[in-house]
């Protein structure tokens, strides 16, 4: 047979399985559908790497999204690192243990100046205080990022030099002040000294009965104070007049037993007590009594406060100055007996002074603060002609108005000008010179004839010169001449 003639035969079909078949196409398009998402992955990841590129937003794996807007996310921040105590953005941050509650270290340190001996915020019970470095990091961060969020160049000096960066203990609590002697009965009870063998070697001659041993014979309190006691200014119990720890304030005439608290129920002699309120520096920050006494002039406060922690003065040592300038005035405290500086100081019934003008040498606490008050600012008056304040604080313009000035609450004013002007002292008349003043003070009966040029002396036809006398109300306004010098003297 030619090959020619050869057909090859038909190849049979192949018989498809159904499920194979679906099978198959399962497999396709779970590969088109990878070869897609695939493909939808290296998009995304283009089109993220060129958002990254254009926003130029560092992100690493596994960390948050940043915030696109800085000032927001530092604003917040600011606020979650707040200080406890001043309110402000902290700075040099410590902890208290252990409640773990921060705050600015020279809050810290003045809080502890001030008494406190537990944790400012929660008032619970601590034992320590030390810088918290981790968070100062976090600081550090911030102000990289918002340099305006830092506190002014003065703040950070100031409380720079109240926190040295180390840590601190607080200490323990103050001994609590007795319970005042409050009554539930009918009855006065017995003071320390009216007991039988007490511990301060004196009994009362009259010792008040104890209404729990004899109820018929004790003293009724609506019979008001038993003879011979009182009540003391600081701690409010009942005492012993006549008893040798009892002290009197001259100033307020309220007594003190010098038994309840030690340095503190007592009135001591005057150059050596403590004003009350005012240990350091910083109880002269948180009175609002001291700007006071610069009529709210709160530049003048500040020149003080940084000349005493520069000049590392203490209140005690002003104290002592002013005591020392008023002792040496003829009248001493004799003038402010008569503003009537200490009266109603404790809610005590006072005593009566005996002679208003009798020297003063024992005070108490709460009246050692008046006369600390009183005289603060002619002290610091006294300071500043010493010369050693800065030399921009001495440049400044004097204020017309000087202390009397309405407008030293403004601060630009305030900056500008100077107001710590010393008040003219009232000029004393001389007595010799009594006649005369009284005379030119003594108003003329009024005359037809006109009144006279203002002069001094007036001669008369033969040339002898006379003094000419106003009448009406310039009389009072005209110098009077000395009849030897040429001094005119105030009216």
């Amino acid at each position: 047979m030619a090959e020619s003639d050869f057909t090859p035969a038909p190849t049979p079909p192949i018989p498809v399985d159904p499920q194979a078949s679906s099978s198959r196409s399962q497999q396709l398009t779970l590969k088109r559908s990878a070869s897609a998402s695939f493909n939808d992955v290296l998009d995304e990841s283009v089109s993220r790497k060129r958002m990254k590129e254009e926003h130029k937003v560092p992100e690493q794996a596994g960390e948050a999204a940043v915030p696109a807007d800085d000032s927001a996310l530092a604003e917040q921040l600011a606020q979650e690192l707040q200080c406890g105590c001043c309110s402000e953005l902290v700075y040099r941050p410590v902890i208290v243990a252990p409640c773990q509650h921060f705050f600015c270290g020279s809050c810290c340190v003045l809080w502890i100046r001030n008494g406190g001996t537990n944790c400012p915020a929660c008032r619970g019970s601590s034992t320590s205080v030390t810088p918290f470095r981790p968070l100062q990091s976090v600081l550090d961060v911030l102000l990289r990022a918002a340099p305006h969020k830092a506190r002014t160049e003065r703040e950070r000096q100031q409380a720079d030099e109240l926190y040295a960066g180390t840590s601190m203990r607080l200490p323990t609590p103050r001994e609590a002040s007795p319970e005042p002697d409050i009554n539930p009965s009918d009855f006065v009870r017995p003071c320390p000294n009216c007991i039988l063998g007490n511990p301060y070697g004196w009994r009362c001659p009259v010792p008040i009965v104890d209404p729990n041993v004899d109820p018929d014979h004790a003293w009724l309190v609506e019979d008001g104070t038993p003879p011979g006691h009182a009540l003391c200014g600081n701690c409010e119990n009942l005492l012993a007049l006549p008893a040798p720890s009892t002290t009197k304030c001259d100033f307020c005439q309220v007594s003190f037993c010098g038994i309840g608290v030690q340095g503190r129920c007592i009135a001591a002699p005057i150059i050596s007590q403590h004003p009350h309120g005012f240990s350091d520096v910083g109880d002269l920050i948180q009175s609002s009594s001291v700007y006071e006494c610069f009529n709210s002039n709160t530049v003048e406060v500040e020149i003080m406060l940084d000349y005493l922690t520069t000049q590392r003065i203490t209140p005690r040592h002003i104290y002592r100055e002013i005591v020392a300038h008023i002792q040496a005035q003829p009248r001493a405290f004799l003038p402010l007996m008569q503003l009537e500086l200490f009266v109603d100081i404790h809610p005590l019934p006072a005593g009566t002074d005996p002679d208003p003008e009798a020297p003063r040498s024992k005070i108490c606490r709460q009246c050692a603060a008046e006369v600390f008050l009183y005289g603060l600012r002619d002290w610091f008056l006294r300071e500043r002609a010493k010369g050693f304040l800065e030399e921009s604080v001495l440049a400044r313009k004097d204020c017309a108005d000087g202390a009397e000035c309405s407008q030293q609450r403004d601060l630009e004013h305030a900056r500008e000008f100077n107001h710590m002007i010393a008040n003219a002292p009232p000029a004393q008349p001389n007595i010799d010179d009594a006649p005369a003043q009284e005379a030119a003070r003594t108003p003329l009966p009024a005359s037809d004839s006109p009144t006279p040029s203002l002069g001094l002396n007036t001669p008369d036809e033969a040339g002898t010169p006379v003094p000419v006398i106003y009448s009406g109300d310039l009389a009072a306004n005209v110098p009077v001449l000395h009849e030897t010098s040429d001094v005119p003297m105030q009216p």
